[in-house]
This record gives C-alpha cells, sequence and structure tokens, in this order.
C-alpha cells in the first residue's frame, strides 16, 4: 500500500511523553524540563541514587544517563533549576547547567555549545593510574601466589609495592566511598574500599606485630584459610588485585560505550555560523544569532542556506542531501521554499527568511535526537536496581561474618580473614568485565565485517527487533545519480556522438544531473569530453546549451514535441520514474537520457534475509508515490510511505511502536536522524551523513544493506555471550561467597578465583573474534541483479 502518512497512534506513556516535548513554544506546558550535568557517578548504583533524590521533590521526574553524565528532569515551574542543583548536591554529586551558547571562535569546535562530553571517557589521567596499578601489581600477585617465587624479604619488596596500590591507586575509590558514607550511600567503590583497606591493614599488621616480616618467611598457597598459627598471613594480593581487576573493567567499558553526544555534535556543524545580510541593496555578514524573521539574506553557489526561508530572487538547483538524504536535485526560483542546512549547487539566490533559530526544521531535528537520547533501556534500569541491593547485602553479611566468628569464640585473625575474604571475593570484578569484554570482542568483529555497534544497548535491542524502516535513497540504493539508459534516434548522430556532446556541454555545469552524465560519458566512452565549449549558457529548471565542435548542443528537460522514436523511451523512464533528458544538436533531437537512482546488488539479498530472521521491512522514503511502490514492489515489501518529512518519518516510528512492534530504522540522511534516533534501534548507513550515523546505534560502515542481517546474527551470539558471562560470574559468587563467610577461603584464594572468574569471562568473550555470520543463497530470481529506479 502506499501512504503519506500513518494513521494517529495509540497514546502510550512513551509516545505523550515525546509528544509534549515536540510541541512548538507557542503550547505552554504544565511542567517544564532541564537538564543537568552530572559529576562523579561511576555505577549504576550511583544513578538510581540521584534518581531517587530527585524523585522526592514534589512533582519531579528525573532520569539520569551515565553514559552522557546528564539527567533530563521534569519539574513543576515553582521548582527551580537551583533546587534541583542543591538536590543532586546532597546526594553526594556535582550538578551544573549546561554551559549557554558562545560564538563559534571561542568555544571548543569538537563539542557544541550545551552539550557534555562523554561523561565515562577514559581520561589521561585514569589511563595513567590503571599502567602504574598494573606496574605495581603484577609482581606482587605473582610473589604471592607462587610459593616457587618467593625469596628471601619478598614480602617487604610486595609491601613497597603495594602501598601505593592500596593508596594512589585505589583512592578514586576510597574518596567516593566516603563521600557516599557522608550521604548514608553504598556504592560498589564502596565494597573496593573497604576490601583494599582490610587486606592492606591486615598485611600491616603481620608484617610489624604478627610474625610475618621474617626475612626468610614464606607464605604457601593453600586452598584452606590457616588463621591461628604463630605467624598471621599478609593478604597483598588481594590489596592489589582488586583495585587492578576494577579499574581495568572500567576502563574497558568506558573504551566500549565512548562517543556519546557524536549526533548532535554533528547537527551543530550543520548550522551557519554567519549570513549575508541584504538589506536596501547593501550586503553585510552578520552572526546567525542576529537574523530575523523577514529579512533577506544571499546565499552564494556552494554555501548553505542559513536558514529556512522563501526564495525572493534568483534560481540555482538545490542540494538537500545532507537535509532530505535525497539525491536528487531540487530546481528553486522565485517564492519557492528552501530548508536551512541546503546546499546551493547553481546560481545566486537571495532568500527570505521565514524561521530561525529554534523554530527551524534542522533545530527540531536536533531537538527529537536530544529527547531519544534522554532514554534508557530496560536491561540498564533492573541493572540500577540490582546494584542498588548488591553493595549492601555484602557489607551486611561481611559483618555479619566477621560478629559470627568473633561470638563463636574464634580466633580474631580467624575472623577477619573471613570477613575480608567475603569482601573481596564478591568484589564484582567479572559482573564488571561480562559485558565491555564482550562488547569490546564483538565490536571489533563487527567491525571487520563492516558493522559499527553503539554499545550493549544496541545489541540487546538488535536481537529483538520484529519491523525495520527502510530508507530508500542511500539506503536501497547507491544514493548516487547514474545513467540508466541513453536511446539514439535512428540514423541520427549515434548514440556515443550524442553522449559525447551532451557530456562536453555539461562540463560547465554544476548541476547533479550534469555531473551523472559528465561522470557516465567518461566511463563508457573511455575518454574525457574536453571539446572547448563557446556560448555556455545555463537556464534554471530547463537545461544548458553551447557551442561544440561548430555545432549547437542542448541538454534538456524532455517535453511533449519529441521525435516519434524517442516517445517510447519516454514512456519507459516516467514508468521507471527515471529522470529524462533530452539532448538536441542543431535544433534536432537526437538521444534521450534516461538518469535514475539503482538499488544496491545486495538489497533484495538484506530483505529476504531479514524475513528469514522474522523481521518485517517497511518502506519509508520522501520520494514519489511511483518511485516508492516500484522499489517496494521490486523488493516485495508491502507497507510502503511515500512523500515522508523528517517528522512524518519520526511520526510513522512512534505509530509503528504504538501497535507494539520493536522498531529499528535505517538510513543515511539528516532527515533520519530523528526517526533513528526515535526508534528503538537506529541503523545508518556509513556513506551517508554524519547526523545519521552519529544519531544512530548501529553503523553499517561498508555501505552494504545486508550487513543489517549479519549484525542481527553478531547481536544474538554476542547476547548468549553475555548472558554466558553473567551466569558465571554469579554462579561464582554464590560458590566463592559461602566457602568464604564458613572459613575455607582465605583471601589470597579468593582473589586467585576472582582473577580466574574475569579471566574465564574474558576468555569466553575473546570467542566472538572468531564469529562467523551465516551466509545464505538466495533463489536464483534475485541474485545479484540490479535495476534503476527513479528518484
Amino acid at each position: 500500500m502506499t501512504a503519506e502518512r500513518t494513521e494517529q497512534p495509540e497514546r502510550t506513556e512513551g509516545t505523550e511523553r515525546t509528544e509534549r516535548t515536540e510541541r512548538t513554544a507557542e503550547l505552554t506546558e504544565p511542567a517544564l524540563t532541564t537538564d543537568l550535568i552530572v559529576g562523579g557517578m561511576t555505577c549504576a548504583a550511583c544513578v538510581s541514587r540521584v534518581e531517587k533524590r530527585l524523585a522526592r521533590i514534589e512533582g519531579v521526574s528525573a532520569t539520569v544517563n551515565l553514559a552522557t553524565g546528564r539527567a533530563r528532569v521534569s519539574h513543576p515551574p515553582e521548582v527551580t533549576a537551583e533546587h534541583l542543583v542543591a538536590a543532586v548536591l546532597r546526594a553526594g554529586y556535582s550538578a551544573e547547567l549546561p554551559a549557554p551558547p558562545v560564538p563559534a571562535p571561542a568555544r571548543d569546535r569538537s563539542a557544541p555549545a550545551g552539550t557534555a562530553r562523554p561523561a565515562d571517557s577514559p581520561g589521561r589521567e585514569e589511563t595513567h593510574r590503571l599502567l602504574i596499578t598494573a606496574l605495581l601489581s603484577v609482581p606482587v600477585l605473582f610473589l604471592s601466589m607462587v610459593p616457587a617465587l618467593q625469596f628471601r624479604n619478598w614480602q617487604w619488596l610486595c609491601f613497597v609495592l603495594a602501598a601505593p596500590v592500596a593508596v594512589w591507586g585505589s583512592w578514586p575509590f576510597h574518596t567516593r566511598a566516603v563521600r557516599g558514607l557522608r550521604h548514608s550511600a553504598a556504592t560498589m567503590d564502596t565494597l573496593v574500599s573497604l576490601g583494599v583497606a582490610a587486606s592492606f591493614s591486615w598485611s600491616a599488621y603481620a608484617l610489624f606485630l604478627g610474625g610475618a616480616g621474617d626475612p626468610g618467611m614464606r607464605m604457601p598457597f593453600s586452598l584452606l584459610p590457616s588463621a591461628g598459627g604463630d605467624v598471621a598471613h599478609v593478604y597483598l594480593e588481594a590489596a592489589v588485585g582488586v583495585p587492578l581487576f576494577v579499574l581495568t573493567g572500567r576502563f574497558l567499558e568506558s573504551r566500549a560505550r565512548r562517543g556519546t553526544g557524536e549526533a548532535l555534535r554533528s547537527l551543530a556543524g550543520l548550522a551557519v555560523k554567519d549570513v549575508t545580510v541584504r538589506e536596501d541593496g547593501d550586503e553585510r555578514l552578520v552572526p546567525i544569532g542576529q537574523l530575523r524573521v523577514g529579512q533577506e539574506f544571499v546565499v552564494r553557489p556552494g554555501e548553505r542556506v542559513a536558514t529556512d526561508g522563501v526564495v525572493a530572487s534568483g534560481g540555482s538547483a538545490v542540494d538537500l542531501s545532507l537535509v532530505t538524504g535525497e539525491s536528487d536535485p531540487v530546481e528553486v526560483g522565485p517564492g519557492g521554499p528552501v530548508v536551512g542546512g541546503a546546499v546551493n549547487a547553481g546560481g545566486l539566490l537571495v532568500v527570505r527568511a521565514t524561521a530561525v533559530g529554534a523554530d527551524t526544521r534542522l533545530a527540531r531535528i536536533t531537538r527529537m535526537v536530544t529527547e531519544a537520547q534522554a532514554g534508557k533501556a530496560r536491561a540498564q534500569r533492573l541493572a540500577d536496581t540490582v546494584a542498588g541491593v548488591f553493595v549492601p547485602v555484602v557489607l551486611a553479611l561481611a559483618v555479619t561474618v566477621l560478629g559470627f566468628w568473633l561470638g563463636a569464640g574464634a580466633d580474631p585473625q580467624a575472623a577477619v580473614t573471613a570477613c575480608v575474604a567475603v569482601l573481596v571475593v564478591a568484589c564484582p570484578c567479572a559482573l564488571g568485565l561480562a559485558t565491555p569484554t564482550a562488547l569490546m570482542a564483538a565490536t571489533g568483529r563487527g567491525a571487520q565485517l563492516g558493522l559499527l555497534v553503539s554499545g550493549p544497548r544496541a545489541l540487546e535491542t538488535l536481537r529483538h527487533v520484529d519491523t525495520v524502516v527502510l530508507d530508500k535513497t542511500g539506503t536501497l540504493t547507491t544514493g548516487r545519480m547514474t545513467v540508466a539508459r541513453v536511446t539514439p534516434v535512428p540514423d541520427g548522430i549515434g548514440r556515443d556522438r550524442a553522449l559525447w556532446l551532451a557530456a562536453a556541454v555539461e562540463q560547465g555545469s554544476e548541476h547533479p544531473l550534469g555531473r551523472a552524465v559528465v561522470a557516465y560519458a567518461r566511463q563508457d566512452l573511455r575518454r574525457r569530453p574536453h571539446a572547448e565549449v563557446t556560448e555556455f549558457r545555463a537556464t534554471t529548471g530547463l537545461g544548458v546549451s553551447g557551442m561544440v565542435e561548430g555545432h549547437r548542443v542542448e541538454v534538456c528537460a524532455a517535453g511533449v514535441d519529441l521525435h516519434p522514436a524517442l516517445d517510447r523511451a519516454l514512456a519507459e523512464a516516467e514508468a521507471a520514474a527515471h529522470t529524462p533528458v533530452l539532448v538536441r544538436v542543431d535544433g534536432a533531437d537526437q538521444a534521450l537520457i534516461s538518469l535514475g537512482d539503482v538499488l544496491r546488488p545486495g538489497s533484495y539479498r538484506a530483505v529476504d534475509r531479514l524475513r528469514r530472521l522474522g523481521v518485517e521491512p517497511v518502506l519509508a522514503t520522501g520520494d514519489r508515490d511511483s518511485t516508492a511502490v516500484r522499489v517496494g514492489a521490486a523488493l516485495g515489501i508491502k507497507e510502503v510511505y511515500a512523500h515522508c518529512s523528517p517528522e512524518d518519518k519520526a511520526e510513522l516510528v512512534r505509530g509503528l511502536r504504538g501497535r507494539g512492534l520493536r522498531v529499528a530504522v535505517i538510513g543515511d540522511g539528516v532527515n533520519d536522524a530523528g526517526a533513528l534516533a526515535g526508534a528503538d534501534l537506529g541503523i545508518a548507513m556509513g556513506s551517508g551523513t554524519d547526523v545519521a550515523i552519529g544519531a544512530a546505534d548501529v553503523t553499517l560502515v561498508r555501505g552494504d544493506i545486508e550487513a543489517v542481517a549479519d549484525a542481527v546474527l553478531l547481536a544474538r551470539r554476542t547476547l548468549g555471550t553475555i548472558r554466558a558471562n553473567l551466569v558465571w560470574a554469579f554462579g561464582y559468587n554464590a560458590v566463592t561467597v559461602p566457602l568464604a563467610a564458613v572459613g575455607w577461603l582465605n583471601p589470597m584464594v579468593a582473589a586467585a578465583a576472582m582473577s580466574v572468574s574475569s579471566l574465564m569471562v574474558v576468555g569466553n568473550s575473546l570467542r566472538l573474534r572468531t564469529w562467523q555470520p551465516e551466509r545464505r543463497s538466495l533463489r536464483a530470481d534475485t541474485g545479484g541483479r540490479t535495476e534503476g529506479v527513479g528518484r
């Protein structure tokens, strides 16, 4: 079927929230939305604490994003931003409002004004801390856990190496633990800090007061603690192993989630900074912020249109590919609308501004991307809940174990040993590595296969997608105008001569159709049209003309009065939704050139494989009905939507989600950015715009849409690996924590078990590096062919 827009979707909580954020400024809402930049968050427990603290204010609800370090807060008008900042400060974290926009030369071009840098990007200090901690910890681990390597006074060398790790290397954990204590909060940093402090303190006691400092002391490796002996044991390997593995896990996780905010930076890059305003015949360059509705501004060839408006004078071909994603050029003249961000490909334009600032289409798309990025996956919410319970339970268990053994009259060393063993063995190193290591391996393998996956949420969602919305141009098609067919007039100058003359005169044109003719002639004729062209003239909306070797050559739009031999070619071009171009030489029709886009060779196989995986395709394009229907029929897509603006595509996505479908969107243009960000999953073509790629969760670098099926298979394999990792991590805790509590596991063995659990998780994740996608041959009737389609 063909439709211009979807029916109004059933209203749900999610769609109502999105609709509220997309209303224009004229519609005043009872609730306000404020963004805060929150600092100091390190885990899901921190996120949960900030959200709960903000929710204590009447009428306030908040969604905190750990990856971006932002909190999106909905609050009544009487609650000010200062109240919100104060609430976050009371929770033990820093908070501030996003920086207001500043002039382009004065700000950091790498991040647009008002956007936060990724909160979890590993900085230089964190990287140095990890490297130094690793250099100091590895000798301690080997000497403590391999008795054959222990030499005279080895324990004192380990103590000297472990001291900076327990203090400086673990300093971030200690400071955050103390800050949480001041606010009656416990996070995973609390476990790490207590485990390191207890292990190092007991080791210091054993060395200085417990007899373990004897130069000839040897510490045998045993599965059971030997508390109660004449010499106290040292547990320096636990004091260095815990921070080492936790720092490593967080570093890997930070690397996996880096790049947050690229969509907004790409959108900001499309905005024009300065504009040439024309008043009373004079021109002056002013900042874009000074432009007002009704003012006229000049757009010269190659420049980007500063804002939405209508053409006051002049004419040109406007390239809307950065805004609409469609490669078909649009001829504009007086009274014609233009969109901010479009590129003037031809003549001089004078445009009268009809919208500025937040009212422009580019600004609306930016808002849609921002709103969509503020959401949170269900798996992340579950992790927040678990994290809020896990740490207090472990702390309570450790204290209970210590009290039980002391109350039972056991030796103090045995009691402390069991308590420290519980803290160390329950340290969530394997849990912290389960997801990022699998993600790192999967994304690395995906990159080799032409797939870029943004993070675990993308993989989680991709596995459950049942509907995929496909853009046409640049996604199912190549996105480049090409010559589909050249039809010469019988008994004329011939096909090659007509094509050569047309390409020769088109060399003086910057029109995308002209460039396509020139490129095709160079390839087809194996020589460059280099003839001298005189009396060249370009007429907006009609074509070009000039003198070539004494002949007047015209390349123009095909009319109704054609040579009879070209009527059939014209009908076929129109049926195929191609753009027909007539070549006339000395006033006589000589050839008809049909131009259009072509379907990607992998589009047929991709749609077929998606159906085999249980994913139903939907086509949504800004192109004409005839073209959309033809592409849909060629690929077997039943649900087709034509004439879709960026807002229509976003509305279509909301409608499909309102029907209970899990929707992925595949696109390549700025017009797809809102739909990409608003869908359950956004997939961008690597050949598309930076905005589409930034708003997407998955990017197909190799430009092959068949890679979507590979992405689904990779997601299912990766999530299976993550589940196996989590089962191992939780199973490890379920077995080792009771053993530590009853005194059957000393901290050294606990540290070893923790190390083994982490290595098991990493080893299982590395298996993804050799993963190969399944390849199924498509039916012979669709194998590998391409077909021309129009725009």
